[in-house]
C-alpha cells in the first residue's frame, strides 16, 4: 500500500502480517508504485487519493484488486482498470462519523472566529471578538447521502440547527426528515440556500459537478453565509471563490479539501491563504484512528475476498470487470 495510507493504520497492517497478509509500503507516485509491484510480483494495492491513470493498471493485471483507502473514487480510471481485469474498491462508510464530525468541527470554528482568535492569543493580543450560536442557524446541506445526512442528524439533533437538503437524486424525503432531522429536502439548489447561515456541501467528485459551486451557484447565497466543503476540492471553483469572498459577496469559507492538494491557487492573485475569513485545515476530515482503522480493515477484507473468489462481497466499484475475469465468482 502507499506510503500514507500504511501509515495511518500500521498497528493494523502489521497485525494482517500475521494473519497472512504480506503488506508493504510503497511510494504512492504511479511509476514508482508500479515498479515496487512488478518487482515484489505483488497482486494486490491499497491507495489514497492520487490520480493514477496508466502503469498501475498494466502492473497489477487481470485479478488483481486496487483498493481505494477511502470513498472518494474520482483518481481511479475504472475503464482503464476493468479493460485490464483489476478489480476497484472503496470503503463505504468507514469513515462517514469522521468526516460529518470535521464538518461540524468547521461550522463551530465559523461561527466562533476559533482560528484567528487563537492565533491571535498566540501573538501576544487579547482581542477577544464576538461569536455566534449555531442553534437557530439555517444549515443547507448539499447533497443527503450518508456523510450529508449524518451531518444534518448532528446539527439539527444535537445543536438546534435548521437544516434545508438539496439532493437532484430520487430520496426519501419523509424518512430523511424523521430520522435525520432535515426541515425539508428539495432538488432546486437556489430554493435550498435560500436564507442559509451556512452551505455545506456533500456531492461526489464526477464530470458532471467540477465547479459545482461556482460562479453561478455562488450568486444567490447570502452575504453573511459561510461555506463549508469536506467533499473534494473539484466541486468548487476556488477563483470564483476567492473573488465573491475577496468583494465581501460572503461571509468565509472553511475547507478541508482543495483543487490542488497539496493546496495550491488555482490562478495567480487568488491565493486563499491570504483572505482573513477562509479556514483552511489539510484535507483531514477522514483522518481519525477509528476511521483510518475501519478504512484498512475493509480494503483487506475486499482483497482476501478477491483470493478467494467471492467477487460478490467486496465493495466492488467497477462490477462490469466480472465479465472480463471470464464471469468467475
Amino acid at each position: 500500500m502507499t506510503e500514507l495510507e500504511y501509515r495511518k493504520a500500521q498497528e493494523l497492517f502489521a497485525r494482517a502480517v500475521g494473519d497472512g497478509c504480506d503488506c508493504v509500503c510503497a511510494p504512492a507516485a504511479e511509476g514508482a508504485l508500479a515498479a515496487a509491484i512488478q518487482a515484489g510480483e505483488m497482486r494486490h494495492a491499497i491507495v489514497g487519493v492520487e490520480r493514477y491513470s496508466g502503469p498501475l493498471y498494466q502492473a497489477l493485471g487481470a485479478g488483481g484488486v486496487l483498493a481505494r483507502f477511502g470513498v472518494g473514487h474520482d483518481g481511479v480510471d475504472k475503464a482503464q482498470a476493468t479493460a485490464r481485469g483489476v478489480l476497484c474498491t472503496n470503503t463505504p462508510g468507514a469513515l462517514d462519523d469522521s468526516v460529518a464530525e470535521h464538518t461540524v468541527n468547521l461550522l463551530f470554528a465559523a461561527a466562533r472566529g476559533t482560528v484567528a482568535q487563537a492565533a491571535g492569543l498566540r501573538a501576544g493580543e487579547w482581542a477577544p471578538r464576538m461569536g455566534s450560536e449555531l442553534k437557530g442557524k439555517t444549515l443547507a446541506v448539499i447533497g443527503c447521502g450518508a456523510i450529508g445526512c449524518r451531518v444534518a442528524q448532528i446539527a439539527a439533533r444535537g445543536l438546534g440547527m435548521r437544516v434545508v437538503g438539496c439532493e437532484v437524486a430520487e430520496v426519501d424525503a419523509p424518512r430523511r426528515q424523521q430520522e435525520f432531522g432535515f426541515a425539508s429536502v428539495v432538488k432546486d439548489f437556489e430554493e435550498a440556500v435560500k436564507g442559509a447561515d451556512f452551505v455545506s456541501l456533500h456531492i461526489p467528485s464526477l464530470p458532471e459537478t467540477r465547479h459545482f459551486l461556482g460562479a453561478e451557484r455562488l450568486r444567490p447565497l447570502p452575504a453573511d453565509c459561510w461555506v463549508v466543503n469536506t467533499a473534494r476540492g473539484a466541486v468548487v471553483d476556488e477563483a470564483a471563490l476567492f473573488d465573491a469572498l475577496a468583494a465581501g459577496r460572503l461571509a468565509g469559507a472553511a475547507l478541508d479539501v482543495f483543487e490542488h492538494e497539496p493546496y495550491a491557487p488555482v490562478a495567480p492573485g487568488k491565493d486563499l491563504r491570504t483572505l482573513p475569513n477562509v479556514i483552511m485545515t489539510p484535507h483531514i476530515s477522514s483522518s481519525t484512528r477509528e476511521a483510518c482503522d475501519r478504512m484498512a480493515s475493509r480494503a483487506l477484507r475486499s482483497i482476501q475476498l478477491a483470493e478467494a473468489g467471492h467477487y460478490d462481497q467486496m465493495d466492488l466499484l467497477n462490477p462490469e470487470v466480472l465479465v472480463k475475469l471470464g464471469g468467475r465468482r
